[in-house]
């Protein structure tokens, strides 16, 4: 009988381009889905959006199971487990779930042609496969990369969300904020509820959005949120307030576009998934989400941020100066070669007092050597280190009480200085 990890090491030989291959298309993922007779019985959500996804879903998840609700939710990727990405009821599914998902796919995969699902394909088709199996009651998907063609547009969202468009994933999704925008808008429908936090979302959008005659509603025109004292209140075009909500547990400016884009979302499915105003305060103060803006250590402090394109890496760049008075900041980055590297370290030039920077040993991560000539082109001091575990290391070397350490780059770096903690030094 196969484990978890031999079937995650049978997932990635699947298809030519492994565990970090993307080939988009919903051609073959449609196909298996049908040989498996996947029916939806209860509400979906889509979530997409350049940064922010995963906010908003953990949102949605935890608001959702406050109010009783049996809740599944998919997202990626992981940072220690693969079952972090299939939770049911706020928690990772079992290994046993997930095998028995798997195998399931596995036998229609061959009956539709032995059909050569990628990574990410197959996990989505045996996270829906556990969801049924646990008959959750409500589904939050997370899209993976754009939308229009991203796996998990094979299912019918009841309500879409887009959390925002920037430049990320140029190679597969356009070099352009519209030509991003357009495939982030994929996974609207025609007569259902669209939902968009950008500020400013792209000409293209919002034409699909119109052209398929979706119910957009767009924050600063339909919803929106104003601060008020130590909380905020959300407004919606229908006059419908609510007033001294709590700030969100997930730190950052953006969070109350996320919050604010939840509550819609929560308005617009209220005839079939009712939820009360205490478990949305509940939510937005018990809310948490691994690995953004994560403070885990005290003198000196250690923050940990996933962050990973110029966008994000801006946030993080905000946080990090509302955060207090530190001696000196400690960066330790390691990224991915197909990220804007030097967009990213210029978000936060002027904010970092010392560059550490690692190579990642995994598909498509990008030198030190890469970095460290990022750093020195914005006029930073730097020193390399062949991984994350090795530039963490000499971080907590370097730092005093008074000093603070800033992880970012990749959920990789991330999970390296995770898993770097829990050892001893």
């Amino acid at each position: 009988m196969k484990t978890l990890t031999d079937w995650l090491a049978h997932l990635e030989s699947l298809h030519p381009k492994g565990q970090s291959g993307i080939e988009l298309g919903l051609e073959r993922v449609a196909r298996v889905k049908a040989v498996l007779r996947q029916q939806q019985t209860c509400p979906v959500i889509i979530v997409g959006g350049t940064n922010g996804k995963g906010s908003t879903c953990a949102y949605l998840e935890i608001i959702y199971r406050l109010s009783g609700y049996r809740v599944g939710c998919y997202s990626s990727p992981h940072l220690l487990k693969y079952n972090e990405r299939v939770r049911v009821n706020g928690q990772p599914a079992t290994d046993e779930m997930l095998c028995s998902a798997f195998a399931r796919v596995e036998a229609a995969r061959h009956e539709a042609g032995n059909i050569a699902l990628t990574y990410f394909e197959f996990g989505t088709l045996a996270a829906w496969e556990v969801f049924a199996a646990e008959k959750a009651e409500v589904v939050i998907l997370e899209v993976g990369l754009g939308g229009r063609l991203d796996a998990v547009n094979v299912y019918e969202p009841d309500c879409a969300v887009v959390t925002g468009v920037a430049l990320d994933h140029t190679d597969w999704l356009g070099a352009t904020r519209e030509a991003i925008g357009f495939e982030k808008a994929g996974i609207f429908r025609s007569g259902r509820r669209a939902i968009c936090a950008d500020p400013e979302p792209p000409q293209s959008l919002l034409d699909y959005a119109e052209a398929i005659d979706a119910d957009l509603k767009l924050i600063g025109r339909d919803f929106g949120f104003a601060r008020a004292g130590q909380g905020w209140s959300y407004r919606d075009g229908d006059g419908r307030k609510f007033d001294g909500l709590p700030e969100p547990a997930l730190r950052g400016e953006c969070q109350l576009r996320n919050a604010s884009a939840v509550i819609t979302v929560l308005e617009s499915l209220g005839d079939q998934l009712p939820v009360s105003l205490e478990a949305v305060r509940r939510g937005l103060h018990e809310v948490s989400l691994p690995g953004r803006f994560q403070i885990v250590g005290e003198r000196p402090a250690v923050i940990l941020d996933v962050a990973h394109n110029p966008e994000a890496v801006a946030e993080l760049a905000q946080n990090l100066r509302t955060m207090g008075a530190f001696r000196r900041t400690i960066a330790v980055v390691a990224m991915l070669a197909d990220k804007d590297i030097a967009g990213a370290l210029a978000a936060l030039s002027g904010n970092v007092d010392v560059w550490l920077v690692a190579g990642l040993n995994v598909p498509r991560g990008a030198p030190e050597t890469t970095l460290a000539n990022a750093v020195t082109e914005l006029g930073g001091s730097v020193e390399e280190f062949a991984s994350p575990a090795e530039a963490f290391r000499r971080a907590v070397g370097l730092a005093g009480e008074n000093d603070r350490i800033a992880v970012f780059g990749s959920f990789h770096t991330v999970a390296a200085v995770i898993n770097a903690l829990n050892t001893p030094v």
